[in-house]
C-alpha cells in the first residue's frame, strides 16, 4: 500500500464536514453516552450542568481516551508509528479499545458507530483501496475513534483536523441529546457548544502531541451513568 497523499485543505474540510455531520449514517442520534440517566437523576438539569458534564467527558472521560486512540490509529496507517504497508497492525489497538468500554451499552455505542462509519465512508470514497486484507479486516471491526482515525489517515487528512472534527461531532451529538432530555432551548444548546470551542481545540491539539502512554482517564460518574442506563425504566436512547 502506498503512503496516503494529503488532500487539499478545502477538500479535507468538506470530507470531515460530511463524515461528522448528523446526516452521516452512523446512528449517533440514538446514543446519549449515559446522559439520559444523568438527566433523570438531576445531575444534568440546565445548560451549565450540561457544559460541565461534557467538559468532564472531554478532559477525563471517553473524549480523552478516544482522542488518543484516534491519533494512534492515524499514526499507524500513515507510517508515523512504524512501517506503512500490508503489515500495518491495528488488531491490538482495536482489541484494547473495545476492552476499555466500561459498560455493554458503551461498547454497543462505539462498536456500532465504528462499523457504520466504515461502511458509509466506503460507499462514498475509495478509502480502503490498496490496503492489505488484515488491515481492511481490522478497520471493519474497529470502534468509532479508531475507524475515524484510520480512515482519515488513509485519506490524507491532517491529524489535528480529524481530532477537532471528531471531538466536535461527539460533543454536538450529546448537546443535541441534552436539548431533548433536560429539555433545553436551542439557544442554550448553541451556547454550550460555543462555550466548549476553546476546550475542543485545546483537546485536539493535546491529543495530536500526546504519547500513547497518556491513554486512560477517570470519570466514574459518567461510567456509572452508562451502567445505570442499561436498567433505566423509561429510555429514549440506546445508551
Amino acid at each position: 500500500m502506498a503512503a496516503p497523499s494529503s488532500l487539499s485543505e478545502s477538500r479535507a474540510l468538506l470530507r470531515l464536514m460530511t463524515w461528522m455531520s448528523p446526516s452521516f449514517p452512523v446512528g449517533a442520534f440514538t446514543y446519549s453516552h449515559g446522559l439520559e440517566w444523568a438527566v433523570e437523576q438531576g445531575d444534568v438539569k440546565d445548560a451549565e450542568t450540561l457544559r460541565l458534564w461534557l467538559l468532564d467527558v472531554l478532559q477525563h472521560g471517553s473524549g480523552r481516551s478516544d482522542a488518543i486512540l484516534l491519533a494512534e490509529a492515524w499514526r499507524r496507517v500513515t507510517g508515523q508509528a512504524g512501517e506503512i504497508g500490508e503489515g500495518v497492525d491495528l488488531a491490538d489497538l482495536v482489541d484494547l479499545a473495545l476492552a476499555l468500554n466500561p459498560s455493554e451499552e458503551r461498547l454497543l455505542e462505539s462498536e456500532s458507530q465504528g462499523k457504520a462509519f466504515v461502511k458509509a465512508a466506503k460507499a462514498g470514497w475509495p478509502v480502503l483501496d490498496g490496503c492489505g486484507e488484515d488491515l481492511v479486516r481490522d478497520i471493519a471491526r474497529a470502534p468509532y475513534p479508531i475507524a475515524v482515525g484510520a480512515v482519515a489517515g488513509l485519506s490524507g487528512i491532517a491529524l489535528e483536523d480529524a481530532l477537532a472534527a471528531f471531538l466536535h461531532g461527539v460533543v454536538a451529538n450529546l448537546v443535541s441529546a441534552g436539548v431533548r432530555l433536560v429539555p433545553l432551548g436551542q439557544s442554550d444548546g448553541i451556547r454550550v457548544l460555543a462555550a466548549l470551542e476553546g476546550e475542543l481545540l485545546s483537546r485536539a491539539d493535546w491529543a495530536a502531541k500526546a504519547g500513547f502512554e497518556e491513554l486512560g482517564g477517570f470519570a466514574p460518574l459518567i461510567d456509572i451513568a452508562s451502567m445505570k442506563h442499561e436498567t433505566q425504566y423509561t429510555r429514549l436512547f440506546r445508551s
